[in-house]
């Protein structure tokens, strides 16, 4: 089972929690405990120095070299960024090259209510981001806020901008979005194309129950400060760490075992 940490994100703020990790030093600190708790890939965000969300390539190239100096887990850079970006802000992290080529980039393949905002990915952008991604030689998350997003996926692989199978991330419980049911997981898996792989994303007090969901289905699993703070009802998580230490707990009482960072390049056709 495929356990990935979503560290920063670009909602979460250190007033919610003293332990949202924001320096490279600390992203890459967070990222070597999440990685010995047993987590695979940490799903990157980065912030301004003030803690703001930010796309810049420099932020993650510093992120990235930090984390890959201390640990082999995988690296996986959002192109979603935060409401209101534009796409070349968004894009940053796919212009690093070499050694801080991140392994995998999301891509979200439609626009939802997002809280009280909208996040805007119409199909002309969708398309573009897609692209950018393709030549970048980078294989894609897609993800997926709605049932609509997975079909969506089955265009941009008609358009020979996606491969297929393909792996997804169902990110649910976002407020605007499709909300966490068991009965939705299980359309979605069944709308996947045939030999897809998935992970779920429950976003705040549904995220470690999805972790056992996804668990007695077969699939993968995100837990982190991006999408929940608390560990438990009322406490705070110390790091993104702890939520990895809890997923794994839940994985293992389902008889699963966290991938390590080679086996999961496997499950998710990385190489």
């Amino acid at each position: 089972m495929v356990i990935t940490a979503a560290m920063v994100g670009a909602e979460t703020t250190r007033e919610q929690t003293p332990h949202l990790p924001i320096t490279a030093e600390e992203i890459a600190e967070d990222a070597v405990r999440c990685r010995e708790a047993g987590a695979a890939m940490v799903h990157l965000h980065v912030r301004t120095a003030d803690g703001k969300p930010s796309q810049d390539a420099e932020l993650f190239r510093a992120a990235i070299r930090a984390i890959r100096k201390r640990t082999d887990v995988l690296i996986q850079t959002s192109t979603g960024g935060a409401v209101g970006m534009t796409v070349d802000q968004r894009c940053g992290p796919l212009t690093l090259t070499g050694e801080d080529r991140p392994d995998m980039a999301t891509l979200t393949t439609g626009t939802v209510n997002f809280g009280e905002d909208v996040f805007w990915n119409p199909r002309p952008l969708v398309r573009d981001i897609a692209r950018r991604i393709r030549d970048a030689g980078l294989r894609p998350e897609l993800e997926c806020f709605d049932v609509g997003m997975i079909d969506e996926a089955r265009y941009l692989a008609k358009e020979g901008l996606v491969d297929l199978p393909a792996h997804f991330d169902f990110v649910l419980g976002v407020p605007g979005t499709l909300q966490p049911r068991p009965e939705v997981l299980d359309f979605m898996i069944a709308s996947l194309p045939e030999g897809s792989t998935w992970t779920v994303a429950g976003v705040g007090r549904h995220q470690l129950a999805y972790v056992d969901e996804a668990a007695k289905r077969g699939g993968n699993a995100r837990v982190g400060l991006e999408d929940n703070i608390y560990v438990s009802k009322g406490v705070l998580a110390k790091g993104n760490w702890e939520l990895v230490a809890e997923a794994v707990k839940r994985a293992r009482a389902h008889g699963r075992e966290p991938a390590t960072p080679e086996q999961a390049r496997k499950l998710l056709r990385l190489s």
